[in-house]
């Protein structure tokens, strides 16, 4: 990490997801230093998680794929994996930012071969899969991973399975001896783009997450759809493995509830409306889904897509906020007991599985880093026009990915601005 030069011309992006990659690539393509840091030993965020974006439908690897070309090709942007901020200090335009990095345990020699991963027998829960798989303890997270290097699990230090991926290294890319560094920068603005983090579908006990295997999430059902996910792209229940083709789908999962996330995380209708999508892509006529829900939010463009999936025969909706959930232990199927508000007439359905629209928090608590912004009630940093730090994405709000990235383009025109004054008063 030596060859990090930050000064107070020097932009800090905290998060490498999409908002913190168009916010770091505005700035550096606009010839501002840059240095990006991502806790993760890869940048993509939720995104690089979908299997599918709303309203077209599109596979979110293309975008990708063309900003890591991006930022492989722009010398005044510099990415830092496996890095967290400990601590902020200074003001606008004279930031002194602790930055912890964890070891990768893999240097700049790999070349993604995966000899160390065929090697290592340890497994472990699979993140990336939301833990609906497991992953070897050296592993690529996934395919498209940027930087495109392996991780060794810190747990497979000092065990037999770490010489044995060192041993079948033909680069001399592992290396065991790596150790936690920690680093201070210098910067003049800084960017949060930390992105955010499902609801703990384990706190809303009438919907029996913890006990029915299943009740998923909504992001569980994304990586279930990923051909390279947990399950090879098919719907499958995790009670017994078979097909799932009667699906139910909740909203506000954890959303606009007193008792667990007092606001709208917006993102949830648009995403359920394209989830009923797959059950017909993979299933045709033969697929059925309903849509349990307080109100649609499906507002200005997104509309037209609203109507086409409301217009499918196959999909249903029900306007209730369903009660509880129970089982049937004959079938294993998830009864959803509650009242139909429009016809007052009560209900205890079974699906096959049940689909969560869990809601948007922030990844991280502001607060306890003891940050000079401001934060709302939900936990998202408010907009501070003296400050010299900002939030993009969803450090800022519950935003989908067209609105994170507006989000982040914004910020990288402040930063921006901040470093620009700087460079005019010290002139």
């Amino acid at each position: 990490m030596t060859d990090i030069v930050a000064t107070n011309q020097t932009i800090l992006v905290v998060g490498g997801g999409i908002s913190g990659m168009t916010a770091a690539l505005e700035a550096a393509e606009c010839g501002k230093d840059v240095i990006l840091l991502e806790k993760n030993p890869y940048l993509g965020g939720r995104v690089s998680q979908l299997y599918k974006y709303f309203p077209k439908l599109c596979f979110p690897t293309c975008g990708m794929e063309i900003n890591f070309r991006r930022i492989k090709a722009n010398r005044h942007l510099k990415v830092v994996t496996m890095a967290e901020v400990a601590e902020v200090s200074g003001d606008r335009g004279n930031y002194s930012v602790k930055v912890k990095v964890s070891p990768r345990y893999i240097n700049e020699n790999c070349t993604a071969c995966g000899e160390c991963s065929k090697v290592v027998e340890t497994e472990f829960d699979d993140e990336f899969q939301y833990g609906l798989s497991k992953r070897k303890g050296a592993y690529l997270t996934f395919n498209m991973a940027y930087p495109q290097r392996y991780v060794i699990d810190p747990r497979l230090i000092g065990t037999a399975d770490a010489d044995k991926a060192k041993e079948a290294c033909k680069y001399d890319a592992v290396n065991l001896d790596m150790q936690e560094e920690e680093i201070t920068l210098n910067v003049g603005a800084i960017v949060w783009a930390t992105g955010w983090q499902p609801f703990d579908a384990n706190k809303i006990q009438p919907y029996a997450y913890d006990r029915n295997p299943n009740v998923i999430t909504s992001v569980e059902l994304e990586r279930m759809m990923d051909p390279f996910g947990p399950t090879g792209g098919k719907i499958l229940r995790p009670s017994d493995g078979k097909e799932a083709k009667d699906i139910a789908f909740i909203q506000c999962a954890g959303s606009r509830d007193q008792n667990y996330l007092k606001h709208c995380s917006r993102i949830c209708c648009m995403a359920t409306l394209k989830q009923c999508t797959y059950v017909r892509e993979k299933y045709g006529d033969d697929g059925k889904a309903t849509v349990y829900y307080i109100d649609i939010r499906a507002i200005d463009r997104f509309e037209d897509f609203y109507r086409k999936v409301k217009n499918d025969s196959n999909i249903s909706f029900t306007k209730s906020k369903v009660a509880n959930i129970t089982l049937d232990k004959a079938t294993g199927n998830p009864i959803l007991n509650g009242v139909d508000t429009e016809g007052y007439h009560r209900y205890s359905n079974p699906h096959e599985l049940v689909v969560l629209a869990i809601g948007m928090q922030p990844s991280v608590d502001f607060q306890s880093l003891g940050l000079n912004v401001n934060v709302n009630e939900h936990g998202f940093i408010e907009a501070d026009p003296e400050s010299g730090m900002f939030a993009a994405g969803c450090a800022s709000d519950a935003l989908d990915v067209n609105r994170a990235a507006q989000s982040a383009t914004g910020c990288a025109l402040r930063a921006i601005q901040v470093v620009n004054q700087v460079a005019a008063a010290e002139a």
